[in-house]
């Protein structure tokens, strides 16, 4: 047991030199990483709630969240090589599902909606990249490899490799990764101005063919 929780803390380390550049040594790392403290206490609050022990699980969830900003319910389940960077704000709900390789960023909250009884909570599936100020709520699973923007309300499930973006979340088709298949936000579309654009260029062909002239502006969303 002992050689497993070491397994995990070394495995926890490397990724996040893996995934973050600014980790420049291993007492940064070790010191001033706030969603490594979330996620070692919750692995230890996590297996007393497993044992059914009661009110400690929740009480060093609670110590975390004002040491850290970060709330994750002892009941949550999180795979390996789990990333929070940032962590403020980061809400974790108790019937939460996280599978392995998956990274969140500060503000994102996996949350219910409601008072609803038994699973109430998403599912993030191996390889998910949620960005800052995320909404992902309810009972939804999220497949392989999505990316949700920033700032998205996530509350109907997405399909494998989907990008998903805006409020509610709409599936975008465009794959805007790196060669490092990590998210690039700053290259989203916006769902609902790529709609009014095409509308405009439809306007645009009855014009033309009412002789009218009309002057497009660019465009930036792709089919």
């Amino acid at each position: 047991m002992l050689d497993r929780a070491i397994f995990h803390i070394k495995d926890d380390i490397k990724t996040i030199y893996e995934k973050d550049p600014a980790a420049n040594n291993i007492l940064e790392v070790i010191f001033c990483y706030p969603g490594l403290h979330a996620l070692l206490a919750h692995r230890l609050s996590h297996k007393l709630y497993k044992w059914k022990i009661p009110f400690i699980p929740r009480f060093i969830s609670f110590i975390m969240r004002i040491l850290t900003g970060i709330e994750i319910h002892p009941g949550a389940e999180i795979g390996e090589r789990f990333f929070i960077d940032h962590g403020e704000g980061v809400v974790i709900g108790e019937t939460t599902i996280i599978g392995n390789d998956v990274l969140i960023y500060q503000q994102v909250t996996l949350g219910g909606t409601g008072k609803d009884k038994g699973k109430r909570h998403p599912t993030l599936m191996d390889g998910v990249i949620v960005g800052a100020g995320a909404k992902v709520l309810g009972n939804i699973t999220l497949g392989k490899h999505v990316r949700v923007g920033a700032g998205s309300v996530v509350v109907e499930d997405v399909p494998d490799f989907a990008t998903v973006v805006g409020i509610p979340g709409r599936i975008v088709k465009q794959k805007y990764y790196d060669e490092n298949g990590t998210l690039m936000h700053n290259r989203i579309p916006d769902p609902v101005k790529c709609k009014i654009q095409r509308m405009t260029y439809e306007i645009k062909e009855i014009q033309e063919k009412l002789g009218i002239k009309h002057e497009m502006p660019e465009d930036s969303c792709d089919d």
